[in-house]
């Protein structure tokens, strides 16, 4: 949570995450500036990662993103009023825990993401 998020900030969370998990074949993104800079496309190149991108205006191409932003938004972003941006920090982790650790989850047979994984 912040209140931008530029390409480089991008590419260091894809890093921990390429490090952590593995390399991916592809990332499907929105159009957001932070996707489709020449950064991102670089180092999707440098690392053999294809950049797959949805149509203007179709989120449901990007299905699992948006359940998942639906159901914070509603969750958390809608229930709450924050007042500092640590606030919302520390209220989107505690979410994001529960959300990969404790909710079962139909797509995936009933168990959390963590435990899927």
């Amino acid at each position: 949570m912040d209140t931008s998020l530029p390409t480089q900030r991008v590419i260091r969370v894809l890093d921990r995450l390429v490090e952590y998990r593995g390399k991916p074949e592809s990332i499907r993104v929105d159009n957001g500036s932070e996707f489709i800079s020449e950064k991102l496309k670089v180092w999707c190149e440098e690392r053999g990662i294809r950049l797959l991108f949805i149509q203007p205006g179709k989120p449901v191409q990007n299905a699992f993103i948006e359940r998942k932003n639906g159901s914070m938004r509603k969750e958390l972003l809608d229930a709450y009023l924050f007042f500092t941006l640590d606030e919302v920090r520390m209220l989107a982790e505690q979410w994001r825990m529960d959300y990969n650790h404790e909710r079962p989850h139909a797509a995936l047979g009933f168990v959390p993401p963590a435990e899927f994984i």
